[in-house]
């Protein structure tokens, strides 16, 4: 079992094109002996946001404080804290913080892309 504080966890500047003001603290992953689930957790600040991309793995968002606009293949949505939200494989999605206040959210992806090295790029071989 492992049992940490999520603020003691380093945060690590996210380095990917189109990423403006993120930084990503990985509170669980394959280095933890994690098999299948890594949780991560993001801060976007206020005119940040992540890239607009999609991968072929499914996500699960909880949204832990301040707004964003989320896209969705093309249609947005306004997310706040206690929303939660499911991305599907292969749907391209952003965040992108409009507000005054970091937005914060978990986000659970599949260990092998689970973004140790800041990079969100899968293990090779994987």
């Amino acid at each position: 079992m492992l049992i940490r504080r999520a603020e003691e966890v380093a945060g690590q500047p996210m380095q990917m094109p189109g990423v403006r003001g993120v930084t990503m603290r990985l509170l669980v992953g394959r280095e933890d002996g994690a098999p299948n689930f890594s949780m991560r957790h993001f801060t976007v600040e206020p005119g940040g946001h992540t890239p607009r991309h999609e991968h072929n793995y499914e996500h699960e968002i909880l949204v832990l404080s301040g707004s964003a606009r989320v896209e969705e293949n093309g249609a947005y949505h306004e997310i706040k804290a206690g929303d939660v939200v499911f991305v599907p494989r292969n749907v391209v999605h952003q965040f992108v913080n409009e507000g005054r206040e970091p937005f914060e959210f978990i986000c659970l992806v599949p260990t092998e892309f689970d973004c140790g090295n800041g990079t969100c790029q899968p293990t090779p071989g994987s």
